[in-house]
């Protein structure tokens, strides 16, 4: 099982998107400033995820929610959050 997920900036406006297989650890290693390209930006919210079964389904979804299109929908989210 794989998950895409979105993670956005507490204090910044910026929307990470990224695969795992092991989510809860990942979003440890982002939020302690151990991911090079996402420590500026710590801390996180979990803003979105969703599980496929293989890595290349969830390499098609995070392509999606990397996009335009996708970041848009996800700026969208972000707003309703605050």
């Amino acid at each position: 099982m794989f998950t895409v997920y979105a993670l956005s900036s507490v204090y910044r406006n910026y929307i990470y998107v990224g695969l795992s297989s092991e989510l809860e650890e990942r979003l440890k290693r982002h939020n302690s400033g151990k991911n090079k390209t996402t420590k500026p930006y710590a801390p996180f919210i979990l803003l979105y995820s969703e599980e496929l079964e293989t890595r290349d389904e969830a390499r098609i979804r995070e392509k999606y929610w990397k996009s335009g299109t996708g970041k848009e929908q996800l700026k969208r989210m972000r707003e309703n959050i605050k």
